[in-house]
């Protein structure tokens, strides 16, 4: 048996439901920048905190981070709260349930639809992601 991966970065705004996402052969510090780099040029007017979870690609020590964007990272073991994870159960339902590829070229090709469809869908994404972040405490608590 051989085994074959493509990955999927995924950035989202859930204020929004803005998506961008790209299909990297690997993931590595260098793919991460490059994913960065491709986030950062597609909002060239806008300043964009992104929080991640603890990936090791994610805090690679020699990741280039572009002007317009910054990092925060997640607690560790805490996947609950990362928005993008709610994107991947979407697709894994909607484009994944159930599906034989004939090879890994098929399966990428659904896997760019699947990207595309939800990148497409604001409304969806927002959904999907803008889950309250907010926790209130009463004043009168006893």
């Amino acid at each position: 048996m051989v085994r074959e991966y493509v990955y999927a970065y995924a950035a989202v705004s859930p204020h929004d439901g803005v998506l961008d996402s790209l299909i990297l052969p690997v993931v590595s510090g260098e793919a991460m920048a490059l994913f960065l780099g491709e986030v950062a040029d597609r909002h060239p007017e806008e300043f964009i905190l992104m929080v991640l979870d603890g990936a090791g690609w994610h805090g690679a020590a020699n990741l280039r981070v572009p002007d317009n964007l910054r990092l925060v990272f997640m607690p560790p073991y805490s996947p609950e709260l990362n928005p993008a994870e709610h994107l991947w159960d979407e697709m894994r339902e909607k484009d994944f349930a159930n599906c034989l590829f004939r090879n890994l070229d098929c399966m990428q090709q659904r896997l760019m639809e699947s990207l595309v469809r939800l990148e497409s869908d604001h409304e969806l994404v927002q959904r999907l992601t803008g889950f309250p972040w907010i926790i209130t405490i009463p004043l009168n608590a006893t």
